[in-house]
């Protein structure tokens, strides 16, 4: 007949070693997953801040190839002038010559700012996205 208990001197785990066990790899993840989340917002952040600076040098690259237009350039001018536009990212534009703003904001569920590029007389200044 087959035993079911078990028998003297076997070993195994017991229920309490079992609990501890997972209350480590429980305490283990609740550190991992905000960092995680963390390191992703920073890429989204880099994104951000490399579609805006890649934004105005096509804004630059399209000034002086088209020198006489003066309204503000589209989205469809800076692909025209080699940018871009990355997954998820949203560009406004009201750069026109030298003076203007390029915005990129990510997706909503990004969780960060918008990056934004302000053009006074033809001086670039990013104001970096943030988390």
């Amino acid at each position: 007949m087959l035993k079911i208990f078990r028998k003297n001197g076997e070993k195994g785990f017991t229920l309490i070693e079992l609990m501890i066990v997972i209350a480590i790899i429980g305490i283990l993840a609740a550190i991992a997953i905000p960092q995680f989340i963390q390191y992703r917002k920073r890429g989204y952040v880099s994104t951000l801040n490399s579609d805006c600076k890649n934004a105005y040098t096509a804004s630059v690259a399209y000034t002086v190839d088209h020198p006489s237009v003066s309204a503000d350039y589209t989205l469809t001018d800076l692909v025209e002038a080699g940018y871009s536009q990355t997954g998820g990212v949203t560009l406004t534009s009201a750069v026109n010559g030298n003076d203007g703003t390029i915005t990129c904001a990510g997706s909503t569920s990004w969780g960060v700012n918008a990056a934004t590029v302000t053009v006074t007389a033809g001086v670039m200044t990013l104001t970096a996205s943030s988390i």
